[in-house]
């Protein structure tokens, strides 16, 4: 039994995908030959999924078994105590592993946390697919936008009092209410958090021809350059590239009230139970818990759970910041001879990590034994890799492979080509 194999993803072709082979989704489907894979020139494509999910398994290379049934056979490479921690006796890894190529924006959504995940998808089992939470990360691999969590309150107050055609959507009570708690001096507590969401809940339940008045106001304002003093230039041509991808939609407005960002290639941002968040556009490396429940209320053709979103977020402010994963060296073997060190990326919970590695020409680095099971794709270059104990072994590797390290397994990393080798890894451990 090998423990370092080749597994094939999975594709998936929403709306909002890059077009054609502009998609890395595409571009890395074509270069690993995905089986039965052609690009259609005029078709999106916007995921690649990596792991276990029922909705889209991954298989094994060799032999084209579901990667989850080979794993359940072969427990050893998922390793003991991680199948006792996350229940993963059954094949199944804790974590989705993704690639994302975004066109166009996707739709304003939040992830709900376990207990509510598990109460949704009771309830509507045809919507909400499964029981899990899905917290999850996004890690920029060109230049990538996104709207994540709740702008802080005096901010979100002056955006009210500079944007009057937001203002008009929500009742004066609730604007009066949030703006006296935007002005407390105190940490945002319960009255703050309370202020927030009788605000958001109005806007997000507005009147749909009260939106559409207003959406027609503020791009005929726009387009003629009538900004007003205190109006940020990049978020006035946000609102107007949305509301060409959207026109009339709620989820529009939610741009006034949710943190901009733009992340630079190596950046990333976490997203928790209950955060809002909608991402604009580019391409990125996104690692979640393994679920595919997303709550969804703006931007969107898909059904809108404006209620479920309403009622399950957690309604905390702050700066783009409060967001971001800061990295540490993954500490590799002293033995190799790259020029950067591992970066790891290591979110607040417990079902994922994920570690890049960039191995100049000529190079080489080691990864130490991780005491779980890893899911890893080459995003630049070629490159090897090599284990194995008594007898080592190599596989070669290229653009857009995907492959699986079983758990205990010392791997070595060689760029064979004349340009950077870059993969990144998907991991988890019990401790």
């Amino acid at each position: 039994m090998a423990t370092v194999f080749k597994i094939i993803p999975t594709v998936q072709q929403y709306d909002w995908g890059k077009i054609g082979k502009t998609s890395k989704v595409a571009q890395f489907a074509t270069s690993s030959k995905l089986p039965g894979f052609e690009i259609d020139e005029a078709a999106p494509y916007a995921e690649l999924w990596m792991g276990t999910h029922p909705k889209s398994p991954s298989l094994v290379q060799s032999s084209n078994v579901v990667l989850s049934d080979y794993l359940a056979d072969h427990p050893e490479l998922i390793g003991r105590a991680v199948a006792d921690k996350f229940d993963a006796g059954n094949g199944n890894l804790p974590f989705l592993f993704k690639v994302l190529s975004i066109h166009k924006a996707l739709s304003i959504q939040s992830h709900p946390d376990k207990t509510t995940a598990e109460k949704l998808h009771a309830e509507h089992p045809d919507i909400y697919k499964d029981p899990n939470h899905k917290p999850e990360m996004a890690l920029a691999i060109t230049t990538f936008k996104a709207l994540c969590g709740f702008r802080p309150l005096p901010d979100i107050a002056a955006v009210l009092e500079s944007t009057p055609e937001l203002r008009a959507l929500i009742p004066a009570s609730a604007v009066e209410q949030f703006l006296s708690a935007a002005k407390s001096s105190t940490p945002q507590g319960a009255q703050e958090k309370d202020a927030l969401k009788q605000l958001f809940s109005a806007l997000m339940n507005a009147d749909i021809s009260d939106v559409k008045k207003q959406l027609d106001a503020i791009i005929r304002r726009y387009r003629a350059g009538e900004t007003k003093e205190g109006e940020d230039g990049d978020l006035v041509k946000l609102v107007m590239k949305l509301n060409d991808q959207f026109p009339g939609d709620i989820g529009i407005f939610c741009a006034f009230v949710l943190n901009y960002v733009t992340l630079h290639p190596g950046e990333a941002i976490f997203l928790g139970a209950g955060e809002p968040h909608a991402y604009i556009s580019g391409e990125c490396i996104e690692c979640m818990a393994n679920s595919d429940n997303v709550i969804r209320a703006g931007l969107t053709p898909k059904l809108r759970d404006i209620s479920a979103l309403v009622s399950g977020l957690t309604y905390i402010a702050g700066p783009p910041s409060k967001h971001v994963v800061h990295t540490r060296n993954f500490s590799p073997s002293s033995k190799a001879s790259g020029d950067v060190s591992p970066k790891l990326y290591d979110p607040p919970i417990p079902e994922f990590s994920v570690v890049q590695t960039k191995v100049s020409p000529r190079r080489n680095e080691f990864h130490r034994a991780i005491r779980g099971p890893s899911v890893v794709v080459v995003t630049d270059g070629n490159g090897q890799i090599t284990w194995g104990e008594d007898t080592l072994e190599v596989m070669e590797l290229a653009l857009g492979d995907v492959f699986f390290i079983g758990a205990n397994t010392d791997i070595k990393l060689d760029n064979t080509g004349a340009t950077e080798f870059v993969v990144y890894r998907a991991f988890v451990e019990a401790d």
